[in-house]
């Protein structure tokens, strides 16, 4: 007998060995990494965990029918019945085209109408609905869902906005980027690290007056709120400061770097004092790079020939173009000088963070009873 409704949807086991055997080899396969040709940009995979939303997207794939499915929500959308919330988790995993996506759009809709309002602790369908997008690379579809009226308070998370965003980004659709910013705001979701980075990130890439004044406002409201401005998002205000020759500022938001020795913020300050004629502060920062006999496993500090060529410029004809000169020959020689501009070290997508090992149950009780030893015999001194 045909099933009545999603409410009463069961899992399907699989039975059938080969298609087992499928399954495991799709999940350990290296090219299920990158399936549809989805990329991250600027966030990390702990961000926008796509690979464990394919997983559990191919796990629905390979247990479940997918014109059954959507052919029960489009009788429910027809008859205006309501959407469950198991039921539309299982719909947006079965997506596999922007048609579907559209499709699972409207049922989005038909259950915020009538679901208005997540209480705390509920399930968020926006990044789940946000990394099906990233996935098939509808960037365009995902800023259009996140800003349309009907769906205000669906995407109440600085997650959603974060990946669409970003998205928006790897397209190099800056200005649309800049209106799901505006939406974020206008909705009062909070900007959090991740969003200061992605911001100052298309506001470097537009380097345009307006573009600068938005970066300059936000990092100024952000500073002001006490949020915290990541490294990462001072490198890129720096990067746009110099594009728009304002050494000044370039200056001040390096000053506000804590930690200053990524190969990155080297290259940042070489480019700063470069500009602003320092040459012998510049020169000083190469030296002190420069190592001539390291061990394999060191890595070497490396600087840009983009940022290089900056210093030979403007030491070109002037008393310090010898020692500039001398200096870079040498970094040439240790294979110190990578031929990565400074937009390719500005944009990359950082790597997951390491989770610590956990410590064996065991070896736990052991450190507990080792700490209880030790307190009991400090009370007693």
């Amino acid at each position: 007998m045909a099933l009545q409704g999603l409410n009463i949807w069961t899992r399907v086991i699989l039975t059938d060995a080969s298609r087992a055997a499928m399954f495991r080899a799709a999940l350990q396969s290296h090219c299920f990494k990158c399936r549809h040709g989805a990329k991250r940009f600027l966030l990390s995979e702990d961000v926008v965990k796509l690979q464990e939303f394919q997983q559990k997207k191919l796990s629905h794939e390979m247990s479940q029918s997918k014109d059954y499915y959507f052919d029960i929500v489009n009788q429910k959308l027809e008859k205006n019945e309501i959407i469950l919330k198991t039921e539309l988790k299982i719909l947006l995993h079965l997506c596999q085209s922007a048609e579907d996506v559209i499709v699972a759009r409207n049922v989005i809709k038909r259950y915020h109408e009538k679901n208005p309002i997540t209480a705390f602790g509920e399930f968020k369908f926006g990044p789940l609905f946000m990394r099906l997008c990233y996935e098939l690379g509808l960037g365009e579809l995902a800023a259009e869902t996140i800003k349309d009226p009907a769906l205000k308070g669906f995407f109440s998370d600085t997650t959603s906005f974060n990946i669409a965003i970003d998205m928006l980004f790897d397209k190099q659709l800056y200005e649309s980027g800049l209106e799901v910013v505006g939406e974020m705001k206008k909705q009062g979701v909070p900007l959090i690290k991740d969003t200061f980075m992605l911001v100052f990130a298309i506001c470097y890439k537009l380097n345009t007056s307006r573009s600068y004044h938005i970066c300059l406002t936000l990092l100024e409201e952000g500073q002001t709120k006490g949020n915290i401005i990541p490294r990462r998002a001072y490198c890129f205000a720096i990067a746009l400061a110099l594009k728009q020759n304002d050494i000044e500022r370039a200056q001040i938001f390096y000053s506000h770097i804590m930690s200053t020795g990524t190969r990155l913020c080297q290259n940042l300050r070489v480019l700063i004092l470069a500009v602003k004629g320092s040459m012998n502060e510049a020169i000083y920062v190469l030296k002190t790079a420069k190592i001539s006999e390291t061990p394999v496993l060191v890595r070497k500090p490396e600087f840009s020939r983009e940022v290089v060529n900056v210093l030979r410029s403007k030491s070109a004809g002037g008393v310090w173009e010898e020692r500039v000169e001398q200096v870079l020959t040498q970094l040439e020689k240790a294979g110190q000088i990578t031929e990565m501009t400074l937009d390719d070290l500005l944009c990359y997508t950082p790597s997951r963070k390491r989770i610590p090992l956990e410590i064996p149950d065991k070896e736990r009780q052991i450190k507990q009873r080792t700490r209880k030893s030790l307190q009991s015999g400090l009370l007693l001194e």
